[in-house]
């Protein structure tokens, strides 16, 4: 072996390792750690193992959503209408309860409203080539005035005690049914964005539309398809939110929508499109969860948690912009 080839393995792995310590994800990890120990010292009842199974209720379900929610960001779009979608396809399941419906029927009831009002949102983005932020804006008021028309004031109740299952069980010991659920979402679309084709052409469509069109991407059938499962996942949140609760109001899942965009951005995912990572988007979110859950130990009000969600939003979409700028780098308008 040369002198030159014994110098270049050893390069080659350092800078491997440079680049993973400088990575978003790391820091990602180190942030997570910091709030692990925080809540640990700040309450005792913090490191109880069943008290931490219900800390993953805090986010499991908005992650799901965020998992879906970032392929879309990176390809360009976002789907604001997620919450409101939670609270048709709950409504939906309540109405079919009604008329003695079962378990089974619930969850699929649950999944085909979720389902076609993605499918409606990306009809109308992809079919007519309208600013998906603007679609969803208007579908989450339209999806959730649905709800209240049929609800009003009122509650749906009395689900079975296996539908309460997928919301309240446990696959075993401290593990929920929810987390291990929310593991397979993400490997799911950790495989899907990072290890296919698809990915692929999801990041060329974030990076430059046009030249991926022109490159032979159908970039309308691929957004088409990533509201699609942005929507099934909302109608998946739908059934565990409503069968932990055991109950469905047209306020179900209210402003959630702020919380998975947060943690898809936290996640580093670039909120103008072609970047980002679900492995980061993971972490995000298992971060978000333990301050909404330190927060409820040190018994700070719900508000406040809004209040910090939308500056850690602001926060995370001005920092990268304002670092630019002190470097003197050019940034996208």
């Amino acid at each position: 072996m040369s002198e030159t080839t014994q110098r270049f393995i050893p390069d080659r792995l350092e800078s491997r390792w440079t680049s993973l310590l400088k990575s978003w994800e790391t820091l990602l990890v180190a942030v997570a750690v910091f709030v692990f120990v925080v809540n640990a010292l700040s309450s005792p009842y913090f490191l109880n193992a069943w008290n931490l199974s219900d800390a993953t209720f805090n986010f499991t379900e908005k992650a799901m959503i965020a998992m879906a929610m970032a392929l879309l960001i990176i390809a360009g779009e976002i789907d604001l209408s997620v919450a409101a979608i939670i609270a048709l396809a709950s409504t939906a399941m309540g109405l079919a309860l009604q008329y003695g419906a079962g378990t089974p029927e619930l969850v699929l009831v649950g999944l085909f409203v979720g389902l076609a009002c993605g499918a409606f949102n990306g009809w109308l983005v992809t079919g007519f080539g309208l600013p998906s932020i603007v679609v969803t804006i208007g579908t989450m008021s339209l999806f959730r005035g649905i709800a209240y028309i049929i609800l009003g004031d009122q509650a749906f109740t009395g689900y079975p005690a296996d539908f309460a299952w997928f919301g309240q069980g446990y696959v075993w010991w401290v593990i929920s049914f929810e987390l291990v659920l929310f593991a397979l979402v993400a490997l799911f679309f950790g495989v899907l964005l990072h290890c296919t084709g698809f990915g692929r052409q999801v990041y060329a469509i974030g990076n430059n539309p046009t030249g991926a069109l022109f490159s032979g991407v159908r970039v309308a059938r691929v957004k088409f398809v990533l509201f699609l499962m942005t929507g099934l996942m909302s109608g998946l949140a739908a059934i565990c939110l409503t069968a932990r609760l055991g109950s469905t109001r047209p306020s179900i899942a209210f402003a959630w929508e702020l919380e998975v965009v947060t943690m898809v951005v936290l996640g580093g995912v670039n909120i103008l499109g072609g970047s980002g990572s679900i492995p980061g988007v993971f972490i995000a979110a298992i971060i978000m969860g333990l301050v909404t859950f330190g927060f409820g130990l040190a018994n700070v009000p719900g508000i406040v948690m809004s209040i910090f969600t939308g500056l850690l939003l602001i926060a995370v979409i001005g920092a990268p912009i304002l670092w630019h700028r002190l470097r003197g780098e050019k940034t996208l308008p």
